[in-house]
């Protein structure tokens, strides 16, 4: 299955203006879940610009002693697990890594178990190729009223299930219609 979980405001909104991301909630108890559910992926699909911003934090996370635990829980996993970076400019190997140029449709549906897709621009790309089987949405209790937004074109989509955390942020899950 391929799978999106992204963070948006009220409003709609995947990042701010300048790809601003610190509007996010976040607390241990949602740190803990999504750990959980990224911990069952067998494959991390991202776009260029996301992958960088992973490379930031999560290869040598264990050296942030004063990080939450859920945050140092990350780290392995996300260093574990295979990914699949999509760019035309730069090339990654490092931490279990594979760089392509192109989306294959053929080459995605044939990844085995469930894969991630992260980063608006690829994301649309696999929207455009209708290769998206599950979108997990946490909605943050906040409007930003300006930024990247998260649907660009009409998508019929399929409430499959909720989830309220502690912090306000509500994960809304949609399959295909």
């Amino acid at each position: 299955m391929i799978i999106t979980m992204a963070s948006v405001s009220l409003d709609g909104f995947f990042e701010g203006p300048g790809h601003d991301i610190g509007w996010h909630h976040m607390s241990d108890e949602l740190h803990r879940h999504i750990n959980d559910e990224l911990a069952k992926m067998t494959t991390f699909v991202d776009g260029r610009r996301n992958h960088e911003l992973m490379l930031r934090a999560w290869p040598h996370a264990e050296d942030h002693l004063d990080w939450p635990q859920p945050m140092l829980d990350f780290g392995p996993i996300w260093r574990d697990t295979p990914k699949i970076v999509y760019s035309r400019t730069r090339q990654f190997t490092e931490w279990n890594t594979e760089t392509r140029t192109e989306v294959v449709p053929a080459e995605i549906k044939a990844l085995p178990g469930d894969a991630m897709i992260g980063g608006n621009e690829l994301l649309q790309t696999f929207f455009e190729h209708d290769l998206i089987d599950e979108i997990r949405l946490y909605v943050n209790p906040v409007a930003i009223g300006a930024g990247t937004p998260f649907f660009r074109k009409p998508n019929a989509l399929a409430l499959k299930g909720t989830r309220a955390f502690d912090n306000g942020v509500v994960l809304l899950t949609y399959g295909r219609r």
